[in-house]
């Protein structure tokens, strides 16, 4: 894991602690509907759930002890609800990648993995594509049927994890109170280092640079109003406001150019 500075930068400290959500034996009818509030926030991407949205037969056959944590979990991503959530909206790769990281708590890691599940779920539908992850010998070693799905990626120190897994799903997450449909962004996210094989780099934050956000897609081009007095480096006097364009490759060594040069960013908005 990160360290606990590091941690609060990138906007992972909520995960410094938490601790797998399990099912265990001897479970209380509380220990479930904790379960049940756990595995809404993991599958459908922290999105706030209406109470009319419920999956009430699932639930009552959890709560009941007649499915498993997996079979909720199942559940969940084969309902109507997650396809329109993430099914409908969105360009195929980048329901694969939320599907990864909903379902396994991790990014894809190369193009073979998307590759594989795109031939899957144009070849053989939906519930196959679903199935595949939560049918994984995968999931089972890290979740089996009674734990809810989490961001394993954060944790570095887990047998079997991929470095790049981290940079990978940093990419993909977008804070601890940020939804996945509430990013607005249809494409998928990985398209670029996926395919070249390149390491996801652990760029600054982007749309909200300056309160703690992180990612951003490339292509993007992000409005810089920078505060600058009249001389670098001497007491403010006179002051002037502008604006800078600038792509999303550029945004890091840019801010980190208008902080050397004595500049104050006001804000970074996406165009």
């Amino acid at each position: 894991m990160a360290g606990l500075q590091e941690a609060g930068r990138l906007g992972i400290k909520p995960f410094e602690d938490a601790k797998p959500v399990e099912l265990r034996l001897n479970w209380t009818q509380d220990d479930a509907k904790a379960v049940i509030g756990a595995a809404y926030r993991q599958v459908l991407g922290n999105e706030y759930l209406m109470q009319s949205d419920r999956l009430v037969s699932a639930e009552s056959l959890l709560l009941r002890g007649v499915i498993s944590v997996r079979d909720f979990v199942r559940a969940i991503a084969q309902s109507e609800l997650y396809r329109q959530k993430f099914l409908y909206p969105n360009f195929h790769v980048r329901f694969i990648e939320l599907n990864y990281k909903h379902l396994l708590g991790r990014a894809p890691y190369d193009q073979t993995e998307i590759a594989y599940h795109l031939d899957l779920f144009t070849s053989k539908g939906y519930e196959a594509e679903i199935d595949s992850y939560l049918s994984s010998v995968e999931y089972q070693n890290n979740f089996g049927d009674n734990i809810v799905p989490y961001y394993r990626d954060f944790h570095l120190d887990r047998p079997g994890q991929r470095a790049i897994g981290f940079s990978r799903s940093l990419h993909l997450y977008r804070g601890y109170a940020s939804s996945d449909r509430a990013q607005g962004q249809k494409q998928p996210r990985l398209t670029w280092e996926v395919a070249r094989n390149l390491a996801t780099p652990i760029s600054a934050p982007t749309a909200s640079a300056l309160s703690g956000g992180v990612g951003g897609a490339r292509g993007d081009v992000y409005r810089l109003r920078v505060l600058q007095s009249a001389f670098a480096n001497t007491p403010v006097v006179r002051q002037c406001t502008t604006e800078i364009l600038v792509s999303y490759d550029q945004l890091t060594p840019k801010l980190q150019q208008l902080s050397r040069a004595g500049r104050k960013v006001i804000s970074v908005t996406s165009v």
